[in-house]
């Protein structure tokens, strides 16, 4: 099992809590983006610097992330390209995306690009707040202690 991140925009305290989560259990998580991010030393913690493209690194996930991992992106396109493949992903607010919600939460966003493409004033996400931060510790939480227990069954 490894927990891919889609680092180009996830919240600091979110990759803190995913680097000690990594350390804690001893999974690999592996940092991905278009920049360059500063992380901590650790055996169990890496970051791969993918090119300058936007879709690079949603790229780059979708191609190496397999059945059983963990994903962690507010992407809800590369969330649709990974979850049919059996990887568990979650959003850095916290939300499990699943067979069951995805469409609907893809349909969703196309559907507020194209308003937004359109002239139409759409809203932009709310503010990130502490029960953001709580909700997603929880989910990874669950999800990696899920993972582990059927890893030892």
């Amino acid at each position: 099992m490894t927990l891919w991140v889609d680092a180009d925009a996830c919240p600091g305290t979110i990759k803190e809590q995913i680097i000690r989560a990594a350390r804690r259990l001893k999974i690999p998580a592996v940092f991905v983006a278009n920049k360059y991010i500063s992380l901590p030393e650790s055996s169990y913690v890496s970051s791969r610097r993918i090119g300058a493209d936007p879709e690079a690194v949603d790229v780059h996930i979708a191609q190496n992330a397999q059945a059983g991992d963990v994903a962690v992106t507010q992407d809800i396109p590369l969330a649709s390209v990974l979850v049919p493949k059996g990887v568990i992903v979650i959003s850095t607010r916290g939300e499990l995306f699943t067979d069951e919600n995805i469409g609907e939460r893809l349909s969703i966003r196309n559907f507020m690009q194209d308003l937004r493409e359109a002239g139409g004033i759409t809203p932009g996400p709310k503010q990130f707040a502490h029960k953001d931060r709580q909700r997603f510790a929880d989910t990874l939480d669950k999800v990696l202690t899920r993972l582990l227990k059927l890893k030892t069954i």
